[in-house]
């Protein structure tokens, strides 16, 4: 993909809609100092661009009795392609991950993971195994969530 070249009030418009996509085209118009039409014809360039993905809706966790984060660290002792098809076809699946990296270094995988307890995770973690041959799985308990936030920095 090639890198989209962004001005101000493009950086402005974006900052806008990742603090809250729902608001109206009127109220992001207001907000960049811009009027509707050309704030809608770059909100639609920069979807065609792909610097735009999607829209969505932020959930409170808590509120959804979903209390328990989970960091979980995955070393494997196996680095063939079906392996890891099928460890990435296994995360993919599970709805707890929230997201999952590939790392350097000594450990191999990251998940984040939501659920409602630990008797939760333990259902996660007991389908993971099932799915794959994993070497060794640490699970770390989030005791508190300082920051969060989905805003890339513009």
């Amino acid at each position: 993909m090639t890198p989209v070249r962004l001005d101000a009030l493009d950086r402005r418009i974006l900052k806008a809609l990742q603090a809250d996509a729902g608001q109206s085209l009127d109220e992001i118009a207001r907000q960049v100092g811009s009027s509707k039409t050309p704030v809608w014809n770059r909100i639609r360039k920069l979807r065609e661009a792909g610097v735009i993905t999607g829209q969505t809706t932020l959930l409170d966790a808590e509120a959804l009795e979903l209390e328990a984060c989970f960091f979980v660290l995955i070393r494997t002792a196996e680095h063939e392609p079906g392996w890891q098809e099928r460890f990435l076809t296994s995360v993919r699946a599970q709805p707890e991950v929230l997201e999952a990296h590939r790392l350097a270094g000594d450990i191999d995988y990251i998940l984040k993971v939501r659920v409602r307890n630990a008797r939760a995770y333990d259902a996660f973690y007991q389908r993971l195994i099932r799915d794959v041959r994993i070497h060794n799985v640490t699970a770390l308990l989030s005791m508190e969530e300082i920051k969060y936030t989905t805003q890339l920095p513009l």
